[in-house]
Protein backbone atom coordinates (compact mmCIF):
# COMPACT_ATOMS: atom_id res chain seq x y z
CA UNK A 1 0.00 0.00 0.00
CA UNK A 2 1.38 3.16 -1.30
CA UNK A 3 0.42 6.41 1.01
CA UNK A 4 0.33 9.21 -1.28
CA UNK A 5 -1.82 12.08 0.30
CA UNK A 6 0.14 14.50 1.16
CA UNK A 7 -0.40 18.05 -0.17
CA UNK A 8 3.23 19.28 0.68
CA UNK A 9 2.55 22.04 2.80
CA UNK A 10 6.15 22.62 3.60
CA UNK A 11 6.52 22.76 -0.01
CA UNK A 12 4.38 25.15 -0.76
CA UNK A 13 1.50 23.10 -1.74
CA UNK A 14 2.98 21.61 -4.10
CA UNK A 15 1.23 17.52 -3.65
CA UNK A 16 3.90 15.01 -3.08
CA UNK A 17 2.97 12.11 -5.30
CA UNK A 18 3.21 14.95 -8.47
CA UNK A 19 6.71 15.98 -7.81
CA UNK A 20 9.13 14.85 -10.67
CA UNK A 21 11.82 12.80 -10.57
CA UNK A 22 14.18 11.13 -13.55
CA UNK A 23 10.89 12.79 -15.34
CA UNK A 24 8.02 11.24 -14.14
CA UNK A 25 5.84 12.04 -10.98
CA UNK A 26 7.44 10.62 -7.70
CA UNK A 27 4.11 8.19 -7.40
CA UNK A 28 5.09 6.48 -9.90
CA UNK A 29 8.34 5.62 -8.80
CA UNK A 30 6.98 4.32 -5.05
CA UNK A 31 4.12 1.99 -6.89
CA UNK A 32 7.24 0.37 -9.22
CA UNK A 33 9.16 -0.25 -5.86
CA UNK A 34 6.37 -1.94 -4.23
CA UNK A 35 5.56 -3.89 -7.42
CA UNK A 36 9.36 -5.10 -8.26
CA UNK A 37 9.74 -5.94 -4.87
CA UNK A 38 6.81 -8.77 -5.04
CA UNK A 39 3.99 -6.88 -3.81
CA UNK A 40 0.99 -7.02 -5.28
CA UNK A 41 -2.07 -6.10 -5.85
CA UNK A 42 -0.94 -2.46 -5.01
CA UNK A 43 -3.12 -0.02 -3.50
CA UNK A 44 -2.53 3.64 -3.26
CA UNK A 45 -3.67 6.13 -1.49
CA UNK A 46 -4.81 9.43 -2.91
CA UNK A 47 -5.56 12.74 -0.94
CA UNK A 48 -4.22 16.21 -2.48
CA UNK A 49 -5.31 16.89 -6.02
CA UNK A 50 -6.38 13.14 -6.46
CA UNK A 51 -8.11 14.09 -10.02
CA UNK A 52 -4.64 15.97 -11.12
CA UNK A 53 -2.43 12.83 -9.59
CA UNK A 54 -5.29 10.06 -11.17
CA UNK A 55 -4.94 12.22 -14.49
CA UNK A 56 -1.11 12.78 -14.86
CA UNK A 57 0.75 9.26 -13.43
CA UNK A 58 0.38 6.10 -14.41
CA UNK A 59 -1.39 4.04 -11.71
CA UNK A 60 -2.68 1.56 -14.31
CA UNK A 61 -2.68 -2.14 -12.28
CA UNK A 62 -3.84 -0.42 -9.06
CA UNK A 63 -6.67 0.05 -6.64
CA UNK A 64 -7.22 3.66 -5.85
CA UNK A 65 -8.64 5.24 -2.62
CA UNK A 66 -8.94 8.65 -2.54
CA UNK A 67 -8.86 10.02 1.22
CA UNK A 68 -11.13 12.67 1.64
CA UNK A 69 -9.92 13.62 5.19
CA UNK A 70 -6.16 13.58 3.80
CA UNK A 71 -5.84 17.31 5.55
CA UNK A 72 -6.03 15.25 8.85
CA UNK A 73 -2.61 13.90 7.96
CA UNK A 74 -1.13 10.73 7.39
CA UNK A 75 -3.19 8.77 9.67
CA UNK A 76 -6.39 8.90 8.32
CA UNK A 77 -4.71 7.92 5.01
CA UNK A 78 -3.11 5.07 6.78
CA UNK A 79 -6.99 4.42 7.95
CA UNK A 80 -8.38 4.81 4.82
CA UNK A 81 -5.93 2.22 2.97
CA UNK A 82 -6.35 -0.77 5.61
CA UNK A 83 -10.05 -0.04 5.62
CA UNK A 84 -10.15 -0.49 1.60
CA UNK A 85 -7.92 -3.62 2.36
CA UNK A 86 -10.28 -5.31 4.55
CA UNK A 87 -12.66 -6.63 2.15
CA UNK A 88 -9.59 -7.74 -0.29
CA UNK A 89 -8.57 -11.16 1.68
CA UNK A 90 -4.96 -9.82 1.88
CA UNK A 91 -3.08 -11.51 4.86
CA UNK A 92 -0.31 -8.34 5.32
CA UNK A 93 0.38 -4.40 4.18
CA UNK A 94 3.21 -3.26 3.33
CA UNK A 95 3.44 0.26 3.51
CA UNK A 96 5.84 2.34 1.33
CA UNK A 97 5.10 6.29 1.61
CA UNK A 98 5.53 8.99 -1.34
CA UNK A 99 8.25 11.39 -0.29
CA UNK A 100 10.81 8.69 0.29
CA UNK A 101 12.54 7.94 -3.09
CA UNK A 102 15.54 6.33 -1.94
CA UNK A 103 13.71 3.44 -0.78
CA UNK A 104 13.27 0.80 -3.92
CA UNK A 105 12.17 -2.50 -4.51
CA UNK A 106 15.22 -4.13 -2.75
CA UNK A 107 14.10 -2.60 0.69
CA UNK A 108 10.37 -3.84 0.06
CA UNK A 109 11.57 -7.33 -1.00
CA UNK A 110 13.51 -7.62 2.11
CA UNK A 111 10.66 -6.18 4.40
CA UNK A 112 7.78 -8.52 2.56
CA UNK A 113 10.58 -11.94 2.70
CA UNK A 114 10.10 -11.15 6.80
CA UNK A 115 6.40 -11.97 6.20
CA UNK A 116 5.32 -15.09 8.44
CA UNK A 117 1.68 -15.02 9.29
CA UNK A 118 -0.93 -12.65 9.85
CA UNK A 119 0.27 -11.25 13.09
CA UNK A 120 3.82 -10.46 11.55
CA UNK A 121 4.94 -6.40 12.24
CA UNK A 122 7.85 -6.17 10.61
CA UNK A 123 9.93 -2.82 9.29
CA UNK A 124 12.98 -1.96 7.63
CA UNK A 125 16.15 -0.14 9.67
CA UNK A 126 18.76 1.53 8.63
CA UNK A 127 21.91 1.39 10.72
CA UNK A 128 19.89 0.03 13.56
CA UNK A 129 16.76 2.51 13.49
CA UNK A 130 13.66 1.83 12.56
CA UNK A 131 12.00 2.82 9.19
CA UNK A 132 9.83 2.58 5.89
CA UNK A 133 8.69 0.09 4.59
CA UNK A 134 6.50 -1.39 7.36
CA UNK A 135 4.55 -4.57 7.20
CA UNK A 136 1.56 -5.27 9.46
CA UNK A 137 -0.06 -8.51 9.55
CA UNK A 138 -3.63 -8.07 8.93
CA UNK A 139 -4.78 -9.18 11.94
CA UNK A 140 -3.01 -6.27 13.56
CA UNK A 141 -4.96 -3.71 11.07
CA UNK A 142 -7.75 -3.30 13.54
CA UNK A 143 -5.53 -2.11 16.28
CA UNK A 144 -3.25 -0.02 13.82
CA UNK A 145 -6.20 2.42 12.44
CA UNK A 146 -7.72 2.65 15.95
CA UNK A 147 -3.99 4.56 16.66
CA UNK A 148 -3.40 6.03 13.45
CA UNK A 149 -3.90 9.71 14.23
CA UNK A 150 -2.60 13.03 12.65
CA UNK A 151 0.42 13.21 11.38
CA UNK A 152 1.80 10.27 13.66
CA UNK A 153 0.35 7.44 11.00
CA UNK A 154 0.88 4.04 12.98
CA UNK A 155 3.86 5.44 15.23
CA UNK A 156 2.47 4.88 18.47
CA UNK A 157 1.21 1.52 17.79
CA UNK A 158 4.95 0.71 16.63
CA UNK A 159 6.62 2.12 19.55
CA UNK A 160 3.93 0.28 21.92
CA UNK A 161 4.57 -3.02 20.41
CA UNK A 162 8.50 -2.54 19.17
CA UNK A 163 9.67 -5.67 20.73
CA UNK A 164 7.30 -7.32 18.45
CA UNK A 165 8.86 -5.78 15.35
CA UNK A 166 11.07 -7.96 13.02
CA UNK A 167 13.82 -5.50 11.69
CA UNK A 168 15.33 -5.68 8.60
CA UNK A 169 18.11 -4.02 8.04
CA UNK A 170 18.17 -2.03 4.46
CA UNK A 171 20.71 0.74 4.88
CA UNK A 172 23.18 -1.15 2.47
CA UNK A 173 20.22 -0.79 -0.42
CA UNK A 174 18.14 2.35 0.43
CA UNK A 175 18.73 5.54 2.03
CA UNK A 176 15.44 6.98 4.12
CA UNK A 177 15.59 10.45 3.84
CA UNK A 178 11.95 12.40 2.81
CA UNK A 179 10.85 14.89 0.40
CA UNK A 180 9.56 17.43 2.50
CA UNK A 181 11.09 20.91 2.50
CA UNK A 182 12.79 22.71 -0.12
CA UNK A 183 16.11 21.75 0.52
CA UNK A 184 15.07 17.91 0.27
CA UNK A 185 13.90 18.75 -3.33
CA UNK A 186 17.85 18.15 -4.34
CA UNK A 187 17.46 14.59 -3.81
CA UNK A 188 14.97 14.24 -6.86
CA UNK A 189 16.63 14.13 -10.46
Amino acid sequence: MLLAAGGGRRLGGRPKALLAHRGRPLVEHALRALRNGGCGPVHVVLGAAAETVQARADLSGCTVTVNPQWPEGMGSSLRAGLGALAGAGADAALVLLVDQPGIGAQAVARVRSAYRSRTSLVAASYDGERGHPVLFGADRWADVAAGALGDQGARTYLRTHRHAITLVECSDVAEAYDIDTAEDLTHLE
